[in-house]
C-alpha cells in the first residue's frame, strides 16, 4: 500500500527535475550542450545540480545512491537529446524519459515493483480505461487523416497548402477534438458549446479576407471534426455507463 510519505518523495523528485531543468538551468548551458554534445562542461554542471537538489529535497541521507542514479540517468537522457533537433516531439520524449526514470527510482527506493506490476495489470485489463484510450487515439491521428482526405477536394481548389502555417490546421483540429471528447466524458456540455462558438467566431473573422472556396473548406472540415468528436464522445459515455 502506498503511504503519504512515499508519495511526497515522488513529488519532491518531480519538483527537483522541474526546478533544475526549467528554472535554474541557464539558456547558455542549453546552447552549449547543443553545440558540444557530451563534451559540454555545463551539461555536467546541470546534471550534478539536478542530482544534488533531488537528494536534498528528498532528505533520505542514507540513500546516497539516489543522487548517483539521478546523475547517470539524467546525463544519458540529456546527451541523447543533444543529438536531436529542437522539435516538440523530442522535447516530449525527453520529458517522458525523465519522468520514467523518476518513477523507476521511486519504485526501487520503496520496493514497489510488485505493486507497480499489479497496478499495470489492472489498468491494462480495465475495459473502461481501454475504451477511453481507444477513443482518444481515434480522434487524434486517424480522425485527422480522415478529415484531410474528405476535404482534399476543397483544399486543392482553395490552394490552402500554399498559404498559412504548415500543418497548423491539423494541430488545431487535433486539440479541438481532444477537448470536445474530454468535455463530453466529464459531462461539461456547456464547455463544448463555448468551444464551438469561439471557433465559429474565429472562422467568421478569418473568412472575410479569404475566398469562398477556402471558407467552404474550413467550414466542412470544422463541422466534420466537431460532429465525429461529439458523436464518439456520446458513444463512449454510453458504453462507460453500461459497464
Amino acid at each position: 500500500m502506498i503511504v503519504q510519505e512515499e508519495v511526497s518523495v515522488l513529488i519532491k523528485l518531480v519538483i527537483a527535475h522541474l526546478l533544475t531543468d526549467f528554472v535554474i538551468q541557464p539558456g547558455s548551458w542549453i546552447k552549449d550542450r547543443k553545440n558540444k554534445k557530451w563534451l559540454s562542461l555545463p551539461l555536467y554542471f546541470h546534471v550534478g545540480i539536478t542530482a544534488i537538489v533531488a537528494y536534498i529535497l528528498v532528505g533520505l541521507w542514507s540513500q546516497w545512491w539516489l543522487a548517483v542514479f539521478i546523475f547517470v540517468t539524467h546525463l544519458l537522457i540529456d546527451i541523447w537529446k543533444s543529438y536531436r533537433p529542437a522539435r516538440v516531439l523530442y522535447f516530449l520524449i525527453d520529458q517522458v524519459l525523465h519522468l520514467l526514470a523518476i518513477i523507476v527510482l521511486w519504485i526501487i527506493l520503496f520496493d514497489k515493483l510488485q505493486e507497480a506490476g499489479k497496478l499495470l495489470n489492472e489498468v491494462y485489463s480495465n475495459v473502461r480505461f481501454l475504451a477511453v484510450m481507444a477513443a482518444y487515439i481515434f480522434i487524434t491521428w486517424p480522425m485527422g487523416i480522415l478529415v484531410g482526405l474528405a476535404t482534399k477536394k476543397w483544399r486543392d481548389e482553395a490552394g490552402v497548402n500554399a498559404e498559412g502555417l504548415a500543418q497548423a490546421g491539423m494541430w488545431i483540429g487535433f486539440f479541438e477534438r481532444f477537448l470536445i471528447l474530454t468535455f463530453i466524458l466529464i459531462g461539461q456540455y456547456t464547455a463544448v458549446g463555448l468551444l464551438i462558438a469561439a471557433k465559429s467566431i474565429l472562422r467568421y473573422n478569418d473568412k472575410e479576407a479569404n475566398t469562398q472556396k477556402k471558407t467552404e473548406y474550413v467550414l466542412i472540415g470544422t463541422l466534420m471534426s466537431f460532429s465525429v468528436s461529439v458523436f464518439l464522445g456520446w458513444i463512449i459515455e454510453s458504453v462507460l455507463r453500461s459497464i
